[in-house]
């Protein structure tokens, strides 16, 4: 399947997965929700992305910290212990006899309302807590992405904050659409002020002069895979930096990437019909030198961060 960052190959074995439906492990066809539950009714949740790599998952402590943090700022009453929480991801992935090349959506709403009402205060069970693991490996990409900017922007925490990893994501969707309808592969996103942001569904970074830039964070969700990427780049001595800056330093830039838990770091073509690459030169290679150095440094930072069922 193609979509942009998240290509993968569809894998028949998913047809017959268990999902853990507040604890019960259940057949995907039979996988179900109330239709009174927050999620359905209003997007009221919180969720991450996990990877399954020979039997571990990385940064799975900062993912739950995220989640956990979304619930609070969301103010869900009666979330189970974290410790809980990782033992039923583990239980899932055991009933289904996963240990590698295993992607794992961790879905959380406020739980099932007595009526279709926004105040939480008519909600009338603990959190609902569904956990999906599919076999799904994410196809390399060394020919780049394609990026259209988007018109629809991220908004400010007074509006909503982009920090929060909610299930509210019409934004996101908007921008979506309208890169497809464009023809290319993602939205890149800017902030109220015009500056760069994110893109609607990774984290975008540019490299210029050796250097590897990204948004300052206030207008983007706080990315796991972002943040052990500037981790491991600054490690090895690049220079990293967080601040604004607007499309003509995209456009000028010499390579661009994005990244996320599913694929990890993808190269960028691309933005808005221009090729990126160094300005003197002929057509630049895809992935360039510095994408190319990330993807291996993260490799290694990812796999001293995989986690098992107790830590």
């Amino acid at each position: 399947m193609s979509y942009g960052a998240h290509s993968y190959e569809a894998d028949p074995r998913n047809a017959s997965v268990l999902v853990s439906v507040n604890g019960e492990m259940v057949p995907r066809e039979r996988a179900v929700v109330s239709v009174f539950d927050s999620n359905f009714m209003l997007g009221d949740g919180v969720w991450e992305g996990l990877r399954l790599k020979a039997g571990k998952i990385p940064f799975l402590t900062r993912h739950l910290e995220r989640l956990y943090g979304g619930a609070r700022v969301l103010d869900f009453e009666n979330m189970i212990p974290p410790a809980a929480m990782r033992a039923r991801i583990f239980d899932a992935l055991e009933a289904n006899g996963m240990e590698d090349g295993v992607h794992i959506r961790l879905m959380v709403s406020r739980g099932i309302r007595a009526t279709p009402y926004q105040d939480p205060r008519v909600t009338v069970t603990p959190p609902t807590v569904v956990i999906i693991p599919e076999y799904k490996a994410a196809k390399t990409n060394d020919a780049g992405l394609g990026l259209f900017t988007s018109t629809i922007r991220r908004t400010a925490p007074d509006a909503q904050d982009q920090k929060l990893n909610s299930h509210s994501k019409l934004n996101c969707i908007q921008a979506c659409i309208q890169a497809a309808k464009a023809g290319a592969d993602e939205a890149l996103m800017l902030d109220p002020s015009g500056a760069v942001a994110t893109c609607n569904s990774t984290h975008f970074f540019i490299v210029r002069e050796g250097e590897v830039w990204t948004s300052t964070g206030m207008y983007c969700l706080g990315g796991i895979t972002r943040r052990a990427v500037m981790e491991c780049a600054r490690g090895a001595g690049i220079a990293v930096h967080e601040k604004a800056f607007s499309l003509h330093d995209v456009y000028t830039a010499e390579e661009a990437f994005v990244t996320g838990t599913f694929a990890g770091l993808t190269p960028v073509r691309e933005v808005d019909g221009r090729v990126l690459g160094p300005a003197l030169e002929g057509p630049p290679a895809v992935p360039g030198p510095m994408v190319a150095r990330l993807r291996q440094l993260y490799a290694a930072h990812q796999a001293a961060h995989a986690e098992g069922r107790d830590g």
